[in-house]
């Protein structure tokens, strides 16, 4: 067992006497302990330790009236009296703590000199009258704060009480047993958010709630920061500016003691709008320096009094490129001008500096642009989740070091993606995962959009960078966040059912989907993606059914909306491309289906009114992204419904048939060759089907027979008529125990009542003996998820990581440790996966490997781009450069496309000398790759966006 499933087990048996909080065991009791201290008897901290430590204090204060109802006095004085009290308190600013350690009753030789590092403590005696404590001390004022909001999190108090109304539940008591000793400091110094893309959501919220991006605004929005352990904000800045807006903005941040920067466009201290309100001139350093210079000027002095971090650079007016004349030389005298602004600042030698790497910046850097070597390099992603860029060794050595910009949410092409949460915390995890392991973790910000609804990712976000390792794996992370939110009952439960809901979402983002998206003839794949999200939607239920009432609400935003959200607009789209279907076949069904496409887009609305309606309209405006329509990157002006078509039935009653795996339809007149369904086989599990439908206006009665005793039929005979029923499937399935071997070809007759009738040809294959062990072709094709390897093998040091959730379909699959160089020569590849196949096919075969749209991280790596290889058996390897098309997040068609489908396919072309038994085997040469599936076409591989559902298994002649 893993240390995370170790740890989230003990979490989960001890709910039932023990607050579950993220990351750490639980430590508080919810009945009295022999010798324990009593967290209602009171709270002290001294009234010259940090205003962040005393307003957290008096955070903790409220939590624990809200688990208890009783209020724990404050008492602010050198001399708190109680039998059992908390005490609060910052290394060096409290005289209370500072005595402590004096007297040898507080040992903190582990926390002295730590960046935001704490202890929570039990002390017997710690003061005349005092008979037990529990203290927090912090190295520093974030240090107490974290110490602080940790046991408001452990005595059951979620970080989202607010921002998501996760209630608290009541408790009679809550001790903290004798000996109890926890200790704990961050990995990455800066961790933080980016709200951005922020209108018309969280713009109409704040206007709507507060009056704007105000102090009133921030004061939420830091607490949650800071139960959350983040540090560090990039403040909202579409038509706004942190510090213009509100003067008590910067004040308020203090008072917090949350890091203020701004973003990686806007340097010195100054929103971009207020360059606009300053009527400076033009944005451009070649001709007007010295109006820029002063401009930067005003954001340093209007800055002064608050923590903060300095973007260095320019890009060009309104975040876009430099003008193509920009040059390095200039870049880098910016640069220097800036320094020698901050220089002049009271906070500039203990400030971050940050030059954000962002797009063609990063281009700037390759081609040799350099900062001073106390500047923190912040490399970014491509804006979907893929780190464009790590530092190399050389790098690691600066002494500014390195971080990652990120994202959730982004404004730009190929499309906006907004609305709801489309990230899963495997992705998350697996890229975080590089830039820890990589050495960059200076400062960690993530673009987390309207902030709602991205609670989940944020939450993990934040928790992974104070301690990436505490989380060896992704996927404990949601059970504990399930089992803190919403009680350990249902922890599993719905931590499953929020990893599939997000992996549905991340597929096809919903401002990409389209009714074209998935195949409504190929696979039965837009049935299967409606039918998962509706097995959600049932799971939910059920899952809300057993939570109490005062969980509703929040079960609704984190869980609930995401569900429905994403399957009224897949089902919208497949309604759409059915009814188009249809219409073209000439089904009398077509209206029924544009009939229903208008009620999904009126449920819709109806979804963003109940979200606006929570918490007597606590959350108007969230969710008024539009998301419907899309013509190209940008967002439509309001949603538009995809067009729908409507048929006039003919007079009479006549038949047509709809046929798996074709568009076209097929009747009793003119068909131009036998009509044959998709191959039965008793390994695979696919039935075989055909739509019988009416195109007329009066009621048809057909009668459906097999010539063979081993077919079967899901039904003999139907009536079509409005409304009743408007056309019916007949599943065709086989009796294999009276299957003879070999191939063989049924055949279905279907007759209408008064017409001619038609028959469709049924391929059937039955080996004649048991097959080996393997994944048995069907159809021609061979479909394997990634983690579903009979073998995998790694050299000593290394080992294969499974990823939950992370592929489209499935699980990922990836190698660790992730920073292990590549062998000099690919053939000395030795770390693989394997898959045992059956073929029945033999000659040339076509491999279609998906994997995640990784970049390449690494600049000195071999043959320019990560590889990966594919064989069969002992052949070749056949090695592929996933980023030799060029495909490197730059804008390229192949990066486009990637990003689109949330994953890569490359293809590789192998041969075989007979059908059989044969072993697929996947190779990795780089680290960082992700491998989601392996399809063989032998040569029946039909388009469908997600391409096969997994081949049948057989173990001997036994299928599984």
């Amino acid at each position: 067992m893993t240390i995370q499933r170790l740890l989230a087990a003990l979490v989960l048996s001890l709910a039932g006497t023990a607050a579950s909080a993220l990351g750490l065991a639980p430590f508080v009791q919810f009945q009295p302990v022999k010798n324990g201290v009593s967290l209602t008897g009171g709270i002290a901290v001294d009234a010259a330790d940090e205003p962040a430590v005393r307003r957290a204090v008096a955070d903790l204060q409220a939590d624990v009236e809200r688990v208890t109802r009783t209020r724990p006095a404050l008492q602010a004085t050198a001399a708190p009296q109680g039998q059992d009290l908390i005490l609060v308190g910052t290394l060096g600013k409290s005289a209370l703590i500072d005595a402590l350690v004096a007297s040898g009753k507080l040992d903190v030789r582990g926390l002295k000199g730590q960046w935001e590092g704490w202890q929570i403590a039990t002390v017997a005696r710690p003061l005349p009258g005092v008979e037990r404590a529990l203290v927090i001390v912090g190295s520093d004022r974030r240090g107490t704060v974290y110490g602080v909001y940790e046991l408001s999190e452990q005595i059951g108090v979620s970080p989202w009480y607010w921002w998501a109304d996760v209630p608290v539940t009541q408790r009679p008591a809550l001790y903290v047993p004798a000996g109890t000793r926890v200790q704990d400091a961050p990995v990455v110094r800066y961790r933080g958010i980016f709200l951005n893309d922020e209108a018309p959501a969280l713009t109409g919220w704040s206007k709507e709630k507060f009056g704007g991006y105000n102090s009133k605004f921030y004061a939420h929005v830091f607490e949650l920061i800071l139960r959350l352990r983040g540090n560090f904000i990039w403040p909202a800045m579409w038509g706004s500016a942190f510090f213009a807006d509100d003067p008590k903005n910067g004040a308020l941040a203090e008072e917090f003691g949350v890091v203020i920067g701004t973003s990686h466009h806007e340097p010195l201290m100054r929103a971009h709008r207020e360059w606009a309100d300053a009527g400076g001139g033009p944005w451009d350093y070649n001709r007007n320096a010295e109006r820029l210079r002063e401009f930067w000027q005003g954001g340093l002095a209007q800055s002064r009094g608050t923590e903060r971090a300095f973007t260095l650079g320019m890009r060009g007016d309104g975040d876009e490129p430099m003008s193509r004349d920009a040059n390095v030389a200039l870049l880098e005298r910016i640069v220097a001008d800036q320094r020698k602004l901050i220089e002049k600042e009271p906070d500039a030698k203990s400030a971050m500096q940050v030059w954000a790497l962002y797009k063609e910046v990063q281009d700037y850097y390759e081609k040799g642009m350099r900062v001073p070597d106390g500047v923190t390099l912040l490399w970014a992603d491509d804006n979907w989740g893929n780190i464009r860029r790590l530092p190399t060794k050389d790098e690691r050595a600066r002494s500014g070091g390195a971080g990652v910009y990120y994202h959730f949410d982004y404004v730009g092409g190929p499309r906006n993606y907004k609305w709801i949460n489309v990230t899963p915390v495997a992705k998350v995890w697996e890229q975080m995962h590089l830039a820890w392991q990589y050495g960059a973790t200076k400062q960690w910000v993530v673009n987390v959009g309207d902030l709602k609804p991205m609670e989940i990712p944020i939450d993990f976000f934040l928790n992974y960078a104070w301690n990436p390792g505490r989380w060896p794996t992704p996927d404990g992370f949601l059970r504990a966040w399930a089992a803190r939110d919403f009680g350990a009952a249902q922890a599993e439960a719905l931590a499953d059912i929020v990893q599939r809901t997000t992996r549905a979402n991340h597929r096809r983002k919903p401002e990409l989907l389209a009714p074209e998206t998935y195949s409504l003839v190929n696979e039965r794949e837009a049935e299967r993606v409606v039918a998962e999200y509706q097995q959600l939607a049932r799971e939910a239920k059920a899952l809300r059914a057993k939570l109490p009432q005062g969980a509703q609400d929040a079960f609704f935003q984190l869980v609930e909306h995401p569900i429905e959200a994403g399957r009224i607009v897949t089902e919208l789209h497949v309604t759409a491309a059915l009814n188009r279907l249809y219409a073209r076949q000439g089904r009398t069904s077509t209206n029924a289906q544009a009939a229903k496409a208008r009620d999904l887009f009126a449920d819709d609305a109806a979804l963003t009114r109940r979200y606006h309606e929570l918490q007597g309209g606590k959350w108007n405006h969230f969710m008024d992204q539009t998301h419907l329509g899309y013509f190209f990157w940008n967002e439509p002006p309001l949603n538009i419904m995809p067009a729908v078509s409507e048929v006039q039935p003919r007079a009479g009653a006549f038949m047509g048939l709809g046929i798996e795996g074709t568009e076209q339809p097929a009747d009793a007149w003119g068909l131009p060759k036998p009509v044959r369904l998709p191959m039965l086989d008793p390994f695979s599990g696919q039935k075989s089907y055909f739509e019988v439908f009416n195109r007329g206006d009066r009621p048809l009665r057909f009668s459906v027979q097999a010539e063979q005793p081993w077919l079967q039929l899901s039904a003999a005979t139907g009536k079509l008529g409005d409304p009743v029923l408007l056309q019916q499937r007949i599943e065709v399935s086989a009796d294999w125990a009276k299957v003879p071997a070999g191939e063989s070809t049924g055949m279905v007759i279907v007759e209408p009542e008064g017409g001619p009738a038609v028959r469709l040809a049924v391929p059937v294959r039955k080996p004649a003996a048991p097959l080996p062990e393997g994944f048995v072709e069907s159809r021609g094709v061979v479909a394997i998820e990634a983690a579903s390897h009979a073998r995998q093998v790694a050299p000593a040091g290394r080992r294969w990581m499974r990823l939950p959730g992370h592929s489209r379909t499935g699980d990922g699959m990836t190698p660790l440790p992730v920073d292990v160089p590549a062998p000099a020569d690919p053939k000395a590849a030795t770390m693989r996966l394997e898959y045992p196949v059956n073929l029945t096919s033999s000659g040339k075969l076509t491999v279609h490997t998906t994997v995640a749209p990784t970049l390449k991280f690494q600049p000195d790596w071999p043959a320019n781009g990560l590889r990966f290889a594919v064989s069969i058996d002992d052949g070749p390897l056949q090695i592929v450069n996933m980023h030799a098309a060029g495909g490197v997040g730059d804008g390229s068609r192949e990066w486009e496309r990637n990003v689109s489908n949330s994953a890569a396919t490359f293809q590789t072309r192998h041969e075989v000398s007979a059908p059989g038994a044969h072993v697929l085997k996947f190779w990795v040469l780089e680290p960082g790759v992700v491998l989601h599936k392996l399809v063989i076409d032998a040569g029946g591989l039909k388009p469908s966006y997600l391409g096969p559902p997994e081949s049948g298994y057989v173990t001997g002649a036994v299928a599984r």
